[in-house]
Formats: C-alpha cells, structure tokens, sequence
C-alpha cells in the first residue's frame, strides 16, 4: 500500500486498533456503494435488486474478508467488525422484505436468519471460491435461495 511498517504503527498502537478503522473504513466504502431498494416493488424485483446490491458489495469486501475470517478466531475486534455486517443485512432485509417476514407468523426469526445467511459472506465464499462460481452464477444462486425462502414465508 505504499505505507512503511513505521508509518502503519505510528497511527495504530497494535492490530486491534488497526482491525477497527480498517472495519470501519470497510463500511464507508460500502455506504457509498449502497442504494435503497424499494421496498414497494414487486417481490421478484425486490429479491433480483437486493442479490445483485449484495453481490456488489460482497465482492467489494472480498479482499478484506478473506483476510479477516484468518484472524477472526483471535480478534475480537474482527468478530465485532463481523457483526456489524450481520447487523447491516438484517436491517436490510427486516426493512425490505417485512411483508413476507410478517406472514411468517411464528417462523418470521426463523426466515429472518436463513435470508441473513445466504446472504453473508461465508455463503459468498462457498458459491465463488469453493464451488467456482463466476459473480454472475453465484448472484443467481442467492436470487434463487431467497425468492425460494421468500415463496414461502411459513416454512410449510
């Protein structure tokens, strides 16, 4: 990066303080890639919208999350940093898909954490690194395992 290892510990007095405004940085970069989808389109939309947002920014973070699931085990700033995220994509799609969560009845938490998953990083890997997946392919795939969750709410 152009930055001596003398300059880097000037600004960061050990890897914690350097895993947090890297994780923080990490969110400014996806904040200005981040467009609201509108949660009053029609459903197949909606889920064509969001994956194609999400694998934008999950390839945007590539680089730093395969650094950073090495390190998580040991950071508990990296594990903080990951929980963000997670927080991130709930409210995504607690906001977006709160029609469908609200059939859900008693499986709404259920539903809510089987979304969250597919779209998080470790099932991005999966699709891209461990099953070879072009980004195209791979946001197929998670369009598909959403409208499938979404189709139907209850779980029946």
């Amino acid at each position: 990066a152009g930055v001596s290892l003398r300059t880097l510990w000037t600004n960061f007095k050990d890897m914690e303080t350097l895993f947090e405004a890297s994780g923080a940085e990490l969110l400014r970069q996806q904040d200005a890639a981040w467009q609201p989808v509108p949660p009053t389109l029609p459903l197949a939309r909606r889920v064509d919208a969001y994956c194609r947002q999400r694998a934008k920014l999950l390839q945007l973070i590539a680089p730093s999350a395969r650094a950073a699931q090495m390190r998580e085990p040991l950071s508990p700033q990296l594990h903080r940093n990951r929980l963000k995220h997670i927080d991130r994509v709930r409210d995504e799609v607690e906001q977006l898909f709160a029609a469908e969560l609200d059939r859900a009845g008693a499986g709404r938490e259920q539903l809510v954490h089987a979304l969250v998953a597919t779209s998080m990083w470790p099932t991005w890997a999966m699709l891209r690194d461990g099953l070879g997946l072009g980004v195209d392919q791979a946001r197929a795939v998670m369009a598909r395992t959403v409208a499938a969750l979404l189709a139907d709410p209850q779980g029946d």
